[in-house]
């Protein structure tokens, strides 16, 4: 009763929209960011929104897909140097509102210097986009290992079967890695790693079943064009930010109830 308490009066619903909002301004500069990146390694932009479309509604992979493009193809690469930097930034804005939120999960105020705060948010960006590749090499290759280590190690073709399903099933364990560090590096607390294991499960349960529970009513029964006319698919991407947004809140307070029972137990 006491964690529910704490939702009631953290207003979690309002921290969230704040939340989305910021997100919805630092999506467009992170997949820039990102998709300049991939003309460095052996993957194309299909290849990336193939990974997102897993969990985001159709209508908003179409919005995010179409704008980044239009913004890659006419950059001046004069200013492509000036122009990383500002993404970058830019890019960090979503995850400097998760610690903003998170600190409000933990009832702390801000105690680390601007540029320490700043740095992590880029930090945690970068950390969010190597997860990113990470997971498109397995998509992308992860064929072409197995292949290999069947070819080299003499591996069995069960090993090979089993290889196949854990490249496909890795997604959910990147997604808690990720949860993880956000709610370990994020806050302006000092907190233990098991103790942030809780509401990391809790998010990355919570946040693949409403991903694809939204992407599921929004592509087959949804119609916001009808509403919103052409924006439509930016009240989708805000929405599902929203439900993002509200699910890092919750396990951050997941994570800050059980941390206060271990402090008062101690």
């Amino acid at each position: 009763m006491h964690l529910i308490g704490r939702f009631q009066e953290s207003d979690i619903a309002g921290i969230a929209a704040q939340m989305a909002y910021f997100f919805l301004l630092s999506i467009f500069p992170l997949m820039i960011f990102t998709v300049t990146l991939l003309a460095y390694l052996p993957f194309t932009t299909d290849d990336l929104f193939a990974l997102i479309k897993d969990f985001a509604p159709e209508e908003t992979i179409t919005t995010i897909q179409a704008t980044v493009e239009e913004v890659v193809n006419t950059r001046n690469s004069s200013l492509l140097s000036f122009g990383i930097i500002a993404t970058v930034w830019s890019a960090s804005n979503g995850m400097n509102a998760i610690i903003k939120g998170l600190n409000h999960a933990y009832s702390v105020e801000e105690t680390r210097p601007f540029y320490t705060n700043r740095g992590i948010s880029i930090l945690l960006t970068f950390g969010l986009i190597l997860t990113v590749a990470a997971a498109l090499v397995l998509q992308v290759f992860g064929r072409q290992l197995g292949l290999l280590a069947y070819s080299y190690f003499n591996a069995s073709e069960e090993l090979i079967a089993l290889w196949d399903w854990l490249r496909w099933s890795i997604s959910p364990i990147l997604i808690f890695i990720v949860f993880m560090g956000l709610y370990y590096f994020a806050p302006s607390v000092k907190v233990k790693w098991r103790s942030v294991v809780p509401g990391a499960v809790f998010a990355t349960i919570g946040w693949i079943a409403a991903s694809f529970g939204f992407s599921f009513y929004v592509n087959n029964f949804g119609n916001f064009s009808a509403t919103y006319g052409s924006i439509g698919g930016i009240i989708i991407m805000m929405i599902w930010f929203y439900l993002t947004a509200f699910i890092i809140l919750l396990g951050g307070e997941i994570n800050a109830y059980k941390n206060s029972e271990t402090s008062s137990t101690t």
